[in-house]
Order: C-alpha cells, then sequence, then structure tokens
C-alpha cells in the first residue's frame, strides 16, 4: 500500500531547487518546440546521443543500440533516485516516454504524469513508474549537469555516465541531440 501525495494532472508542491533543475530539463519543452505528435511505440534503431558544450564543443557521443537512454537525478527533497526516460523516433526527436522514481511522491511533486503512479516491473531499477502527462518530443534537449543533482546518462549496456563530470571544467549546461550512428 502506498499514499499518493501527488494529483494525477499538475504539480502537487513544486520545491524552488528541483524545480529550477526540472524547469531547465523539462521546462526548455516549449522553446524548443515540443511536438503534439503522438509517442512512438516502438524507438528506432541506428542512433547517437550527442552531448555538446554551450560553445558547441562535443563533450559526450554515445551509440544507442536500441534507441533508448534514461536521464537519471537525485532528488534534492527526498534524496532518491529519478529518472526521465527517452526514445529515439525516426525523425531524430528525443521523446519522453516514461518517468520512473524510487519514491512515489517525487512522481507525484516534481512532473505532470498522465495516470497514477504503478509500481514498477521487476527488473527495474526504479520502484515506481508513470507515463508523462503529454507527449514530449524534443529536435534538441538543454539541461544542467551539476554534482548537486547528480544527473547521469544511462543507456542500457554500458556503465552509467556522471554527467556532471563532463562539465566540470566549464559551464554546467549541456544540449543533447539525437544523430544518425555512420
Amino acid at each position: 500500500m502506498y499514499f499518493w501525495r501527488g494529483r494525477v494532472r499538475g504539480l502537487a508542491r513544486p520545491r524552488p531547487l528541483a524545480g529550477a533543475v526540472l524547469a531547465l530539463s523539462l521546462g526548455a519543452i516549449a522553446l524548443l518546440g515540443a511536438s503534439s505528435a503522438a509517442v512512438p511505440a516502438e524507438p528506432a534503431l541506428g542512433w547517437r546521443l550527442v552531448g555538446r558544450a554551450e560553445g558547441g564543443q562535443v563533450l559526450l557521443n554515445v551509440p544507442l543500440p536500441d534507441g533508448r537512454f534514461a536521464l537519471r537525478y537525485r532528488n534534492s527533497l527526498y534524496g532518491s533516485l529519478a529518472e526521465e526516460r527517452f526514445s529515439v523516433d525516426a525523425a531524430g526527436q528525443l521523446v519522453l516516454v516514461e518517468l520512473a522514481a524510487d519514491e512515489v511522491a517525487v512522481l507525484g511533486e516534481y512532473y505532470e504524469v498522465a495516470e497514477r503512479p504503478r509500481p514498477a516491473s521487476s527488473p527495474d531499477a526504479r520502484a515506481w513508474v508513470a507515463p508523462p502527462a503529454a507527449p514530449v518530443a524534443l529536435a534538441h534537449l538543454p539541461l544542467l549537469a551539476t554534482s548537486h543533482g547528480q544527473r547521469t546518462l544511462v543507456v542500457e549496456g554500458r556503465p552509467p555516465i556522471a554527467l556532471w563530470h563532463l562539465t566540470a571544467r566549464g559551464s554546467a549546461r549541456l544540449v543533447f541531440t539525437a544523430e544518425q550512428a555512420r
């Protein structure tokens, strides 16, 4: 049994610090052309995830064998892990397909979800999952990668990549895009 502290649609009580981090990663959707297209059932294959610094320097170039990846971070209020899970569609857009967290309250208080979070299936690393309330497809995904949130890239079959280590010498801003693998 669990206690659902959030709402099915809408943020319950946004927290200032975590809200700022979330706003930079998902709040930029409106500025960067969020698509209202339906979420694809299967991701497109043959893509690489490329992360660039503000000046365009490539800091990360990772193959996505199954066309999927997750951005994991440590929630500042609960101290637990949460993930924003993406797939790459045929047009190379980064599509938010699922939200996951160790604490059900993180999904209710920090995200708009389409339905009440449910317990994750047994092989899942997080305890709770939920679909986003609205389709989100981005050509560019900007985010902050600081040691505070410990934002980490997770690609199946590879060790997790601590993104804040990539940005330690410069700006903490990264922009992800999907590029066709050659």
